[in-house]
């Protein structure tokens, strides 16, 4: 497919014979743009920028931004891109701070309109990002989760697999992986159901991830005394999943 007469491309960027450049796209310098992917037009991807296979941006998105950070000073970083990813209208996102330091998106992501991606992020695979969402600095998520609208995430913070988090929800500790959380600041409310369900999750898996939250979330036992009773008495591979993730929180997990 052709690249629109009022795209601007740099002659050094590498874009596969089929991609789709829309008009007014201004792709840079040591940009690679892999095979199938389509950019709508108005779409500025910036210098050091990788996607991978069959990724659609919208218009109005900006890919591999300078990090917004008043430490950064201008050396080589990277944003990272893998397959089939979904990037709606009027989007941000930003390469890494540190030298050689990366942005990474996985593959299969759906990130909705008008939100912002940070520096050194580390995004899973099969996340939905909704609308208006901030992910600061140095945050991890983890396949599988969902992040609603209007959620502002602080930075080095971390979204485990298959969490859920409820729309206008402020994330400022470690959301384990399959509950789903809300409250201005996020509080786990549950175990995801629907989305461990629809993860195609085994009722046998999800009956000891079930019990495994009433332990953590309403037992009142102490956090590790808790930990080391799911590992006694409900123990998968979910489960060990779950565990794992507490013990290497740095920043400490939402627990209501």
């Amino acid at each position: 497919m052709p690249i629109a007469p009022t795209a601007r491309v740099d002659p050094r960027a590498s874009i596969a014979p089929d991609a789709s450049i829309g008009g007014y796209c201004i792709i840079e310098a040591d940009v690679v743009i892999g095979a199938g992917c389509r950019l709508e037009p108005y779409v500025y991807v910036k210098r050091w920028t990788m996607l991978g296979e069959a990724n659609e941006i919208s218009a109005g998105t900006v890919l591999g931004t300078d990090p917004l950070d008043k430490n950064f000073t201008g050396e080589r970083s990277y944003l990272r891109i893998g397959n089939r990813n979904k990037i709606r209208e009027h989007y941000t996102i930003s390469r890494g701070t540190q030298p050689e330091s990366v942005t990474e998106i996985g593959d299969d992501n759906y990130i909705m309109t008008s939100g912002h991606i940070a520096h050194n992020c580390k995004i899973g695979s099969r996340t939905v990002i909704c609308s208006c969402a901030l992910v600061a600095g140095h945050v991890e998520v983890e396949d599988g989760a969902f992040i609603s609208g209007g959620v502002v995430i602080h930075q080095f913070s971390k979204i485990g697999e298959l969490a859920m988090i409820g729309g206008n929800t402020r994330v400022n500790s470690d959301v384990p992986p399959y509950m789903l959380c809300a409250d201005f600041n996020a509080a786990v409310k549950g175990l995801n159901v629907v989305g461990l369900k629809r993860a195609g999750l085994r009722p046998a898996d999800i009956s000891a991830l079930k019990k495994a939250y009433q332990i953590l979330f309403r037992s009142q036992l102490k956090l590790e005394e808790a930990l080391q009773r799911i590992e006694t008495e409900s123990p998968t591979a979910h489960t060990r999943h779950l565990v794992d993730f507490i013990r290497r929180s740095e920043r400490g997990i939402c627990r209501e």
